[in-house]
């Protein structure tokens, strides 16, 4: 029965996890590095993340806290942007950097973002995805080479609907983060010097969407040279 299972390409995902690993210990890093720097507006990033809704023509979309750190959010359905705890109440340069940075997926939502739109879109077809591929490739596992090859291809074009989504989420971010940097600059919120911090925060954060990618993509290729060498 183990060797049905036996795995001799896992060291690949054991790569992409050190990727993800990383990243993740980065954009930590940088936050709290950053989270320290007090901006010279003294203002919280709720009461200036308000005003860049608001400048923006935005006042229908609501402000909310949501508990945590760093699981600051906009709900393009709800037409609602949460703060963290560590976010909301924060002065610093990089929760000002964080809360900006939703106010850019805010401004997506409200110019009909394409890849905004692709991504809410397929939302509910890669959590089906997410849910069903694993037991469908351990089916086509037990039901051997034959048969089998069938239940393992559809498990793997699974997985690879959670891929694509990470894909399409690439430039949903770096977008965001790009809208964040300009109305912040705009709106002379940071001064040069602070632009520059809060812009090395929103690459470590898109930094980690793009490890999470290639981690996925690493796990696609290790299922999919585990069955073709079992072939």
């Amino acid at each position: 029965m183990f060797t049905i299972f036996y795995d001799p390409y896992f060291y690949i995902v054991l790569i992409g996890v050190g990727i993800s690993t990383l990243a993740n210990l980065y954009i930590h890093l940088t936050y709290n590095k950053y989270s320290q720097v007090e901006a010279t507006s003294q203002q919280t990033a709720a009461i200036i993340c308000r005003q860049l809704l608001d400048v923006n023509g935005l006042t229908d979309v609501r402000l909310e806290g949501i508990r945590g750190e760093l699981t600051d959010h906009y709900h393009p359905e709800e037409k609602t942007l949460r703060l963290s705890e560590s976010t909301r109440h924060s002065s610093s340069v990089a929760a000002i950097g964080v809360a900006a940075h939703e106010v850019g997926h805010a401004l997506q939502d409200e110019t009909d973002y394409t890849p905004l739109k692709v991504r809410s879109n397929l939302v509910p077809i890669t959590n089906f995805g997410q849910m069903a591929a694993m037991p469908i490739l351990i089916l086509g596992v037990l039901f051997g080479q034959n048969s089998g090859q069938y239940l393992i291809a559809f498990g793997l074009l699974l997985f690879s609907l959670t891929l694509i989504f990470q894909l399409v989420t690439l430039p949903v971010e770096f977008n965001a983060s790009k809208r964040a940097l300009a109305i912040l600059d705009e709106q002379q919120i940071l001064n040069r010097q602070e632009l520059q911090q809060a812009k090395k925060i929103l690459i470590a954060a898109a930094l980690t969407y793009v490890a999470t990618a290639t981690a996925s993509f690493l796990n696609i290729l290790r299922l999919f040279v585990f069955n073709k060498n079992r072939r």
